[in-house]
């Protein structure tokens, strides 16, 4: 079955999920990990495909469009999600099926393979079962870490989740050992010997934890707090948080193809640095924002925010991709893909746990603060101020009140008129969690901030431009960097392709 496919089978699935209640909730999972494997295939290779279709010269262009190709799908498909989840919450799952059908047909009639296979390929079997197994299992004690655990507001004390971290860190290294050994590894680990490569992906994971999980704590800021305060109903804030969001995808789009085309002519190292610098400044400026903002200056810094991502990604991408020998571009793609997405995923559970503890430590006393100021019992109040920070905040990013829920029905018509309508409005609980929920949301914009710094320093020190190529045309400089000692390559070794695994074209 063929990735695109399995992502169709995924999202049918999906749609006509059967059960209900937490069995409902284990098939979404099941369902979702088929998907994932479809998904898995096409990000390891669209990468690969790409810089085999490109020449040298074409290829940050072509990166950078592909980019703008991925960011319009996230948009269509953000938006209509939200205008289907107001009709019926499965509708959303249909949204992929055309236009993975339309993939799959186009893939099969269009694409040519090109890589010459020499000799039979193994699988990795211990090197992916130990990386699966492990990254997994980490993650997963991430995802319980954030959630209550008996009389405390997070898991971290959990032996499930202690023992999950620990299980995945082991697996995890022994992953490493594995791959050190094998003769045909999943992730070639001596690609990282490559200065341009390691640079490129440790910027690369760097600037994914940063952004990765903050356009959903964004999402949640919009959701939650900005657009209840401004008149929007809980039922219609999804679909809204996406269109507010837009300015974010359309300073990528604007800066993607440029900064690649760009860094065709003159390398990756400035642009991928200058982008990471412009993250950290938006984020710094976020962070002085209010809860309640004013959207045109925060459309101004998502554009920037934009800018930045749109700067950094297709050179970064392209450099990576230039700096390894053409038969080791599929792995170069999918270990580039993998270090993105896990960093992205642990960016979730990392930024939620920021978040969460400051909702844990000033939640209940807003709660109890703002409904015993509402007239309600005191007893109650208490009762309701214990609300799980993680529930809050799932409240919030599904744009729900749990108030009218919370709130005894009894006591709830024992309070004045005002309150009845106050407490299961539009502004009661945005109003009540700003507060907590800026302070962790702060926490979080300074460690963005310290995270882009880094990978700008990484970004940086990648050294000057070189492209790893079987033969390089006679138009190319002859005088190159060495990627791993810095040292200059001569004219004769760039003049005889096969004297060298490792080419390079100067700056």
């Amino acid at each position: 079955m063929s990735p695109r496919c399995q992502n169709i089978v995924g999202s049918i699935l999906l749609f006509v999920t059967p059960g209900s209640g937490n069995t409902a909730a284990l098939e979404l999972i099941i369902f979702r990990l088929v998907q994932a494997v479809g998904a898995g295939f096409l990000f390891a290779n669209s990468t690969a495909i790409l810089t085999d279709a490109f020449p040298p010269h074409q290829r940050g262009l072509a990166m950078g469009i592909n980019q703008i190709a991925a960011i319009l799908g996230s948009i269509i498909g953000l938006i209509l999600g939200g205008v289907l989840a107001v009709v019926n919450w499965r509708l959303v799952f249909l949204v992929s099926v055309p236009f993975g059908l339309f993939g799959t047909v186009w893939a099969y009639l269009m694409l040519r393979e090109t890589a010459v296979l020499t000799g039979s390929r193994k699988i990795d079997w211990p090197g992916n079962l130990t990386f699966a197994f492990g990254l997994t299992t980490l993650l997963l004690g991430v995802t319980y870490g954030i959630e209550p655990y008996g009389t405390s507001s997070m898991g971290w004390g959990n032996p499930f989740v202690i023992g999950s971290l620990v299980l995945g860190v082991i697996l995890l290294a022994a992953f490493v050992w594995i791959e050190l050994r094998v003769s045909e590894p999943m992730f070639r680990l001596s690609l990282f010997k490559i200065r341009m490569f390691a640079a490129g992906n440790i910027s690369g994971f760097l600037a994914s934890v940063a952004r990765g999980g903050l356009q959903f704590m964004l999402i949640i800021w919009l959701q939650g707090i900005w657009l209840p305060l401004h008149g929007y109903s809980f039922a219609e804030t999804p679909l809204w948080a996406g269109i507010y969001m837009l300015p974010l995808m359309i300073g990528f789009i604007a800066m993607g193809p440029l900064s690649g085309y760009l860094s065709d002519r003159f390398g990756a190292r400035t642009f991928s640095t200058l982008g990471m610098a412009i993250q950290a400044v938006g984020f710094i400026v976020l962070s002085f924002f209010p809860a309640n903002f004013n959207y045109v200056l925060f459309a101004i810094v998502l554009i920037v925010l934009g800018i930045g991502q749109g700067m950094f990604a297709a050179p970064n991408t392209t450099a990576i991709m230039n700096s390894v020998p053409a038969t080791q571009r599929g792995a170069a793609s999918g270990m580039r893909s993998t270090c993105q997405n896990a960093a992205t995923v642990l960016s979730m559970g990392l930024l939620f746990t920021i978040v969460t503890i400051g909702l844990a430590s000033g939640l209940p006393g807003a709660l109890f603060g703002g409904l015993t100021g509402a007239g309600v019992p005191a007893s109650v109040a208490n009762q309701i101020s214990h609300l799980p920070p993680t529930a809050a905040l799932f409240a919030a990013f599904l744009g729900y009140n749990p108030m009218a829920t919370l709130l005894p029905p009894q006591v709830l018509r024992a309070l004045p008129a005002s309150s009845q309508a106050l407490l299961p409005g539009k502004t009661f609980f945005p109003n009540t969690i700003s507060g907590p929920f800026m302070t962790g949301l702060h926490a979080v914009f300074y460690l963005a901030t310290v995270l882009c710094i880094i990978a700008a320093v990484a970004s940086l020190l990648r050294g000057q431009r070189y492209i790893s190529e079987d033969q390089i045309d006679t138009g190319a400089v002859a005088v190159g960097i060495n990627p791993t000692s810095g040292a200059a390559t001569s004219i004769e070794e760039v003049s005889h392709p096969a004297s060298s695994s490792t080419r390079q074209q100067g700056k």
